[in-house]
């Protein structure tokens, strides 16, 4: 399996390990990553460990686009917090009502 350098290094965070602490990664030749240095005090995990925690890095980022997609279009923390005011403060609940539809939109557009 063939991946670039933050492929393999969000696989060996997803193994437990931290790129500042634990390991140096680099580019050989041909662009591919490798460890440089390996500065942990657990083993170095296998080629195999690492491209195991990267297809499962790959199968948790896709099931979580859903989320992505919705931060992306939900309502800003201005909108919520002039909403929230509106509503508690000025007892008026049109701005909470109408944020409260968008967020719902939003969550029937990309539902979990």
């Amino acid at each position: 399996m063939s991946m670039k350098l933050p492929y393999m290094n969000n696989a060996l965070v997803s193994l437990g390990f931290d790129q500042i602490a634990d390991y140096d990664l680099e580019a050989d030749s041909d662009g591919n990553p490798q460890i440089s240095e390996w500065r942990s005090s657990s083993p170095q995990p296998t080629q195999s460990e690492i491209e195991t925690a990267h297809a499962g890095w790959i199968t948790e980022h896709a099931a979580q686009e859903y989320a992505r997609n919705r931060k992306a279009e939900y309502p800003s923390v201005n909108e919520l917090m002039v909403a929230l005011w509106e509503g508690v403060v000025e007892e008026r609940m049109a701005a909470v009502t109408k944020l409260e539809a968008k967020r719902q939109a939003v969550k029937l557009k990309y539902p979990k």
